[in-house]
């Protein structure tokens, strides 16, 4: 299944989305697609509502698609966890996961605009595999499958703001990752069923065009199971959280491309996850107020 939301900002319902392309109504079982949903077993209980008939078909077409999870409870994100671009960023791998937070409110729809903000000199793109969180998890151990804890996965863009983040971080990341509009997310939540190996997924992204990352998750230095372990170790997991399982080399902080500007468009893919497409605007006042 392919979980959405669909309507203007903060007006979305929830939809859900069969392999053969159906859409159905999901507000029979709930107002909408967050944690309180995923905490109360609701992708289990969507695939029943779906094979019982009890969701009313409903139509899409021409309606913006918001982010698939309302208002995540954290955004933990996971640095340099490809080793390519470790080795672009001029670093070496990393000896366990690197985490940082980006703010919930960076969450934004998969083809919302991208805000380059106030002050900013090296904005980037990021392709990345996001992992949502549908069962508490703490203190996994050997015995433990990690995957059951999770609901979906959707296609991300961790946007980050390279001088923010390396020339005035203060020794964390978050400054360059939590500014407004900084997390594209989706156009889905795709259920895990759908997707039987994370590490086996094709991901690539363009800038006006032209082709920047091709890669797969295979090139992932800590995989999906071991993230949620270890993160597990550290935290405890709740139901909505997303985990951003980092980027493969190809961005601008290479120096092999120039960084994002004003009027650029940002194309994302992940192999059956779908395709996002954000365009780049500059904050301002005007842009602000009317969001």
């Amino acid at each position: 299944m392919r979980l959405l939301r669909v309507g203007r900002p903060g007006q979305e319902r929830p939809v859900v989305r069969t392999p053969e392309g159906g859409c159905f109504d999901l507000s029979p079982l709930t107002g909408d697609i967050g944690p309180a949903f995923l905490a109360a077993d609701g992708i289990a209980r969507t695939a029943d509502a779906l094979a019982a008939g009890d969701l009313p078909a409903t139509g899409i077409s021409g309606e913006r698609i918001g982010a698939p999870v309302a208002r995540p409870g954290a955004l933990l994100c996971v640095g340099q966890n490809y080793a390519a671009h470790a080795a672009e960023s001029g670093s070496a791998p990393p000896a366990e996961p690197i985490l940082f937070y980006k703010g919930p409110n960076t969450v934004v729809g998969p083809t919302d605009e991208i805000r380059i903000p106030r002050g900013a000199r090296r904005t980037d793109w990021e392709v990345e595999l996001a992992v949502v969180i549908g069962r508490t998890a703490r203190y996994l151990g050997p015995d433990d499958d990690p995957l059951d804890h999770v609901a979906g996965y959707a296609l991300s863009d961790d946007v980050s703001e390279r001088a923010f983040q390396l020339e005035r971080s203060g020794g964390q990341w978050s400054k360059g990752k939590s500014c407004e509009t900084f997390n594209p997310l989706g156009p889905w939540l795709v259920t895990p069923d759908e997707i039987p190996d994370p590490q086996n997924l094709t991901l690539r992204s363009w800038v006006n065009g032209e082709a920047r990352q091709d890669s797969t998750t295979a090139d992932m230095i800590f995989p999906v199971a071991e993230l949620i372990r270890h993160l597990s170790q550290f935290l405890t997991l709740e139901p909505g959280d997303i985990i951003n399982t980092g980027t493969p080399e190809g961005v601008a902080l290479s120096g092999r491309f120039p960084y994002l500007s004003e009027g650029d468009t940002v194309e994302l893919e992940i192999e059956g996850l779908g395709r996002q497409r954000s365009r780049c605007v500059a904050w301002n006042e005007e842009v602000a107020a009317a969001k």
